[in-house]
């Protein structure tokens, strides 16, 4: 799951809690949440800091343990290309704090 074309690339997996994400940038891009070494979401946004806080109180996403994220101008085609390449390898199925939204 990396994306080099054009030098972007992933930050390490942070521990997902208060003081992790409102150290994270207020930039354009995208981000994968994880429990038990499961993805549950796959997002993408203008503002990460924003939307990994909002996701702090998220239902089905607050179980999230860890996440990681990567700063990039098109957050809408890169999570596009991630969640292509999740269901292509998953039979079909979305990461599953998404399945309720499709």
């Amino acid at each position: 799951m990396s994306n080099t074309e054009s030098g972007e690339s992933w930050s390490q997996w942070l521990d997902f809690d208060k003081s992790n994400v409102s150290s994270i940038p207020e930039s354009a891009g995208v981000f994968v949440m994880h429990a038990s070494m499961k993805i549950l979401f796959i997002g993408g946004s203008q503002n990460l800091r924003n939307s990994l806080l909002q996701s702090l109180s998220t239902p089905c996403m607050d179980k999230a343990k860890r996440f990681r994220y990567m700063i990039t101008e098109s957050p809408d085609k890169v999570k596009e290309q991630l969640i292509k390449e999740y269901i292509e390898k998953h039979n079909g199925k979305l990461p599953l704090c998404m399945e309720r939204s499709s």
